[in-house]
């Protein structure tokens, strides 16, 4: 298999997850150094701790999302075989899970951009796993993996 299906599609699509990544990742720069400090310091010490950590999750789920969508850009730019995006190196990372309970006392914008990032992530997973699809050719091969995974 030489490409994804519908390949200007998935440019449109690749193009959009992009944007809306790096538009992510500059509020929550934004939020978590500059304008969510005094929020932070309003905060009990145990969840500063935790509203720390979670700005650091937010990154790394960013930072995941926006490496797979490189990558996805260097194959449509054909300076990545597609087989080679499917290397584990260049699949997307794990993301980090947040807690409910600490969610919910967090501040709003705090929870937004933890809400947003975990979003972005999961639909950009679906894709990921949808690489499987076409790589096999087998619905019923590409279920095994993404159990495999989830497992």
């Amino acid at each position: 298999m030489s490409s994804l299906p519908e390949l200007p599609l998935h440019r449109r699509l690749v193009d959009a997850l992009y944007s809306e990544a790096m538009a992510l990742a500059g509020e929550a720069r934004t939020y978590f150094d500059e304008a969510g400090r005094a929020e932070r310091e309003a905060l009990d010490p145990l969840i500063r701790v935790s509203f720390s950590c979670e700005s650091l999750k937010v990154t790394t789920r960013l930072m995941h999302v926006i490496a797979w969508l490189l990558t996805q850009r260097a194959v449509q730019a054909g300076e990545l075989l597609p087989r080679d995006a499917l290397d584990p190196s260049r699949r997307l990372g794990d993301a980090p899970t947040t807690d409910q309970s600490l969610l919910d006392v967090l501040p709003t914008r705090a929870r937004t951009l933890i809400d947003a990032s975990t979003d972005l992530h999961r639909r950009v997973g679906r894709l990921d796993m949808g690489l499987d699809d076409v790589e096999t050719g087998s619905p019923a091969l590409s279920m095994q993996r993404m159990l495999a995974r989830a497992f």
